[in-house]
């Protein structure tokens, strides 16, 4: 265990009789995890500290109540591999136990598993599992090769349907989602949900799943490895100043005002062309000063209903009105503000005319260099979710599973085919943030660079680890592969119940003190997440602390590309892909090496064969892939 002890202040009551309440009831949480979290003592804040107390005793936190006083110590991640996995498996199926509890989810795996009439059969999620014992006969009989396991990539689309069992393929996914050690969460931003499925077997079974998602903004050992924190760019600079460099920043400037919508600002005089050659001190103060009275406006008046996406079909008016409603005013004054400075500080250094020796002198400028800073932190916000993604789901569902077909699912997931349709599914998709400043369409380059993820655990083995394809797969100029940068800070609400985080919630927006948050999209980072800070914050709790969640992951990156951070920053207009994007049988021939380097010799082993033969069909079905419910009946089993 840790040895640091954290102190919490104890929420006022209204009357000592609750605050007797709250005491006790927290003394019953310290010495017995299982007590009931749900328990409630009648105040708002002290119920939200009761349930917050709760989850962390349960995720293995100490509570120590002591007269008037309480105070928690955080868990240990532990020395031995395979104790510290074990530890945060159970942590996790806490999360993943309630939301399978929860009614709604159990009525959609009931009706998942369902018999019902397809094609003149009868069929269910089932029949998308493959029998182990038909799999383990087959592998014994083919051996490692496509007549045996036969795998193809499935790219889900909205309303798309199984072919072979009438079923939804989102729902298909969802499912299987079902049977990870972790709880199912939805991500904003852009998502593709893939399918590995069989093509050797009836029906064409699922052998895992996977989702590209929008990647996360900040990731320390992801922007390090790929070099672009502004202040290592910085660095570079100063070591090897050019003409190149200093074109760009030039050229990023201006792409950076035609990115913002400007009508209505000419029109109330707080912007004018000549002020992009001239900026002074007194407009960019206007320009802020209305982005606070706009950010107070949204506040206060603005509705969750006003802020839905708009779509490729959505109109010309729509992307103004939207640009011009209160949140997107006051982002477009700041973003101009911090523009113009930025303008400011370079003009006498970059203009009239960008030089090597003009950029050496703005670094060796402090305001100067700081504009540099705001350009480059620009650069790389624009390409965070557009061009690099994460891989937020990735992996093997059983029987495949025991073959390590994880390592395929990954592989798969990084093939020229997931790049392709990354690029197919986005080229025409119009971003909603900056659509909505600059008052129109705009379309970010869809091309699909760099994949990060991370492991499940913080230890012992994943099935990332020495995972690579090899050059002459692909016929690749270098082998493309799972780079292990470093560990996750372990930070989020992965620990805290829905119980805890709705009264987290409820408790800041109740609350009268701080900016209202109405979780539009476009307000900031996580609305969620700061609600939950600013509830703790409420209660005098440490939340920098509490929201560390001691569950570290190992951080993996793929490159794609050969020009990485040139074409991410935009000093290159085009990828260079390590494999050729049109690449013949991509599918295949990543498969083939599955089979040779994994598969081959998982079928020298007897207890490989034998434990894929325990997931069986047969009624009533023992099968891995299927869902189990926590503390409940057994499903219908069709």
């Amino acid at each position: 265990m840790s040895d640091t002890w954290h102190s919490l202040a104890v929420p006022p009551a209204a009357t000592s009789s609750i605050r007797r309440a709250f005491f006790a009831a927290a003394a019953e949480v310290a010495e017995s995890p299982a007590t009931d979290r749900r328990r409630v003592v009648g105040d708002p804040a002290m119920d939200a500290a009761l349930s917050v107390l709760g989850d962390l005793v349960a995720q293995g936190w100490c509570l120590r109540v002591h007269g008037g006083s309480l105070s928690v110590r955080p868990p240990t991640v532990e020395a031995d591999p395979i104790a510290e996995k074990e530890r945060v498996r159970r942590q996790e199926l806490l999360k993943r136990d309630e939301q399978l509890e929860t009614p709604s989810v159990r009525r959609f795996i009931e009706r998942m598993e369902r018999p019902r009439e397809y094609g003149g059969r009868f069929v269910s999620i089932f029949s998308l599992m493959r029998d182990g014992a038909e799999l383990a006969a087959s592998l014994r009989l083919k051996g490692a090769n496509a007549e045996a396991i036969d795998p193809y990539v499935q790219v889900i689309s909205s309303g798309d349907r199984c072919e072979h069992t009438g079923l939804r393929l989102l729902d298909v996914w969802r499912y299987f989602r079902h049977t990870w050690t972790n709880q199912l969460t939805s991500t904003p931003g852009r998502t593709m949900l893939i399918l590995v499925r069989d093509r050797a077997a009836p029906y064409h079974p699922v052998i895992g799943i996977a989702a590209i998602g929008s990647a996360i903004v900040q990731i320390a050992k992801r922007d390090d490895w790929i070099g672009w924190q502004p202040q290592d760019v910085v660095r570079q600079l100063e070591e090897k100043p050019s003409l190149m460099w200093a074109r760009w920043l030039i050229r990023r400037m201006e792409e950076c005002l035609d990115g913002i919508h400007l009508v209505d600002l000419i029109e109330d005089g707080l912007y004018w062309p000549r002020l992009w050659d001239e900026p002074s001190e007194d407009s960019i103060d206007k320009l802020k000063k209305e982005a606070s009275e706009r950010r107070r406006d949204h506040e206060r008046f603005a509705r969750r209903s006003d802020f839905t996406g708009l779509d490729d079909s959505a109109g010309a008016d729509a992307w103004v009105e939207r640009a011009e409603a209160d949140l997107f005013r006051s982002k477009r004054c700041l973003a101009l503000a911090e523009l113009l400075r930025a303008r400011r500080a370079l003009i006498p250094h970059l203009t009239p005319r960008p030089t090597r020796s003009g950029l050496q002198s703005a670094l060796g400028d402090r305001g100067a260099r700081r504009a540099i800073l705001v350009i480059l932190r620009r650069a790389k916000a624009d390409a965070v979710g557009t061009e690099i993604a994460d891989l937020t789901v990735c992996g093997a569902i059983a029987p495949y599973n025991a073959l390590v077909g994880g390592k395929l699912v990954s592989m798969l997931a990084v093939s020229p085919t997931v790049v392709r349709e990354y690029h197919k599914r986005y080229s025409s998709y119009a971003s909603q943030i900056a659509s909505s400043l600059a008052g129109k369409p705009v379309r970010r380059r869809s091309n699909l660079v760099y994949v990060g993820t991370t492991s499940l655990y913080g230890s012992s083995a994943s099935q990332y680890n020495r995972l690579k394809l090899p050059a002459d797969v692909l016929d690749t100029r270098e082998e493309i592969v799972f780079r292990r940068l470093g560990q996750s800070r372990s930070f989020g609400t992965s620990h805290l119940s829905a119980g805890s985080v709705q009264a987290l919630v409820r408790l800041a927006e109740q609350s009268r003190t701080g900016a209202r948050i109405n979780s539009i999209f476009g307000e900031g980072v996580n609305p969620k997440l700061r609600k939950i800070r600013d509830g703790l914050d409420i209660l005098g709790w440490p939340s920098d602390e509490l929201l560390r969640h001691r569950r570290p992951r190992i951080v993996y990156g793929v490159a794609l590309v050969g020009n990485l951070l040139p074409y991410l920053l935009g000093i290159d207009r085009e990828p260079h892909y390590l494999f050729r994007r049109n690449v013949a049988n991509d599918t295949a021939r990543i498969c083939n090496w599955w089979y040779e380097r994994w598969l081959r010799k998982r079928l020298l082993s007897e207890e490989v064969l034998e434990a894929l033969e325990r997931h069986r069909l047969d009624r009533p079905v023992r099968h891995g892939a299927r869902v189990t419910l926590p503390d409940t009946h057994d499903s219908a089993d069709g």
